[in-house]
C-alpha cells in the first residue's frame, strides 16, 4: 500500500522507520512539508517524491492513505481536502486543539465515509494489550481505583520552538501534548470517564502559555475513582504509569511492563522495558508501536474494519481534557461531554 506523509516534524523519522521495517508491503511514496528545501532534502534521504500541495495527494489515485503529522492547528483544511477525495486519514494525536474542532474533523470523515484513525500508540504495546485482556477476562475483578502518573521532563528549549505549548498552535500544554496518551489508555482499559476535577498550572520552571503541571480527580462511568498527576516539570523525567486496583488483583503498568499482583499472593509479569520519551528527548522511544498502529490502519483500510483508535473513539479523551480545563477555571467538578 502506498502512503503519503504530511508534516515533517520530530515524529516524521519514527513514521519512516515504522513503514520501512514493516513486512506488510507498505511504501512511503510521497511527502509534503511546509519548508520546500527541508522537504526536498527529507524526500531525497528516504527515496520518496515531493508532493507540491495537499490537492496533489488527495487526487493521486495510487496513494492508499495519508498520515497527517502536522501541528494541530494545521489539520482541518488538510482533512477536509482528503475526506472530499475519499482518502483515508491516519493522524497523530490530538485530533485538533479543541473538542469542538476535533468533533468537526471526525464528522467530516464520517460524512464522507472515510476511515479516520488516531495514533494512540500506547494501545499497541504488548503490556497494554495484556492488561486490556486481563480486565476484559475479569482477572482484576471489580475495578475500584485508577492512578495515573506522568512525571515527564522537557527543558526550556523544547518550549522555545515557535507555538509549542500555546493554545493557538497546540491547544494547550502537557495534557493535550503528552499526557493525552496515558489518559486515552486509561479510558480504553477502564471505560469512559464521567466527571473531572482539576488544577492546571504553569510552574516557574518553564516559560510557556499553557500548563506544564496538572492534578486531577475522576469518576469513571463504571464507578471506579481515579487520580492523575501530569507534568513536564519533573526533572529528570520518569516513565508514565497506570495502577489499577481491582477486587481480585492490582495491575501496575509502566515502562512497557505489566505486573499483576493477585490478592491470593500470585504475581505475574508481561512485556519488556522500553523508553517512552519521558525525559528531555521527546522521541526517545521505539518505532515499533507506530508500526503496529500503521499496519493496523492499513488492514482496516484494506478490509473495511475499524482502526485501533478511530477518530470517534479519540473524541472521548478530548472531552475529558475539555472538562478538566473547565473544572480548573471554575474550581467545580465537571461532567465530561458525551461524544
Amino acid at each position: 500500500m502506498n502512503i503519503a506523509l504530511i508534516g515533517l516534524g520530530m515524529v516524521a523519522d519514527t513514521h519512516v522507520a515504522a513503514i520501512r521495517t514493516s513486512a506488510q508491503n507498505l511504501n512511503l511514496s510521497c511527502v509534503l512539508g511546509r519548508d520546500a528545501g527541508r522537504t526536498r532534502a527529507f524526500a531525497d534521504k528516504i527515496g520518496a517524491r515531493v508532493a507540491d500541495t495537499i490537492e496533489d495527494i488527495a487526487q493521486e489515485t495510487s496513494i492508499d492513505f495519508a498520515i497527517v503529522a502536522t501541528p494541530p492547528n494545521a489539520r482541518i483544511e488538510i482533512v477536509r481536502a482528503l475526506a472530499a477525495a475519499g482518502k483515508p486519514v491516519l493522524m497523530e494525536k490530538p485530533v485538533e486543539r479543541t473538542l469542538q474542532v476535533a468533533t468537526e474533523i471526525v464528522e467530516l470523515c464520517e460524512a464522507a465515509n472515510v476511515p479516520l484513525g488516531i495514533v494512540f500508540q500506547h494501545r499497541a504495546r504488548a503490556a497494554s494489550i495484556a492488561l486490556k485482556q486481563a480486565i476484559d477476562a475479569d482477572v482484576l475483578g471489580d475495578l475500584a481505583t485508577v492512578e495515573l502518573r506522568i512525571p515527564w521532563w522537557r527543558d526550556q528549549s523544547y518550549y522555545d520552538a515557535p507555538g509549542r505549548g500555546s493554545f493557538g498552535r497546540d491547544g494547550g500544554g502537557v495534557m493535550i501534548s503528552q499526557a493525552i496518551h496515558t489518559l486515552d489508555l486509561a479510558a480504553w482499559l477502564v471505560g469512559p470517564i464521567a466527571t473531572a476535577q482539576a488544577l492546571m498550572r504553569t510552574t516557574p520552571l518553564h516559560h510557556l502559555e499553557a500548563e506544564d503541571w496538572v492534578g486531577a480527580l475522576f469518576e469513571f462511568e463504571n464507578g471506579a475513582c481515579g487520580s492523575l498527576m501530569a507534568s513536564t516539570a519533573a526533572f529528570p523525567g520518569q516513565a508514565e504509569s497506570i495502577v489499577i486496583q481491582g477486587s481480585k488483583a492490582a495491575a501496575h503498568l509502566a515502562s512497557g511492563v505489566l505486573t499483576l499482583h493477585h490478592l491470593d499472593g500470585r504475581t505475574e509479569e508481561f512485556g519488556a522495558n522500553a523508553s517512552t520519551g519521558g525525559g528531555a528527548d521527546p522521541i526517545a522511544f521505539t518505532h515499533a508501536w507506530h508500526q503496529s498502529v500503521i499496519e493496523d490502519f492499513a488492514q482496516a483500510v484494506k478490509n473495511g474494519g475499524s482502526p485501533m483508535a478511530s477518530g470517534r473513539q479519540a473524541l472521548h479523551v478530548h472531552a475529558v481534557i475539555d472538562a478538566m480545563e473547565r473544572a480548573s477555571k471554575t474550581g467545580h467538578r465537571t461532567e465530561v461531554p458525551k461524544t
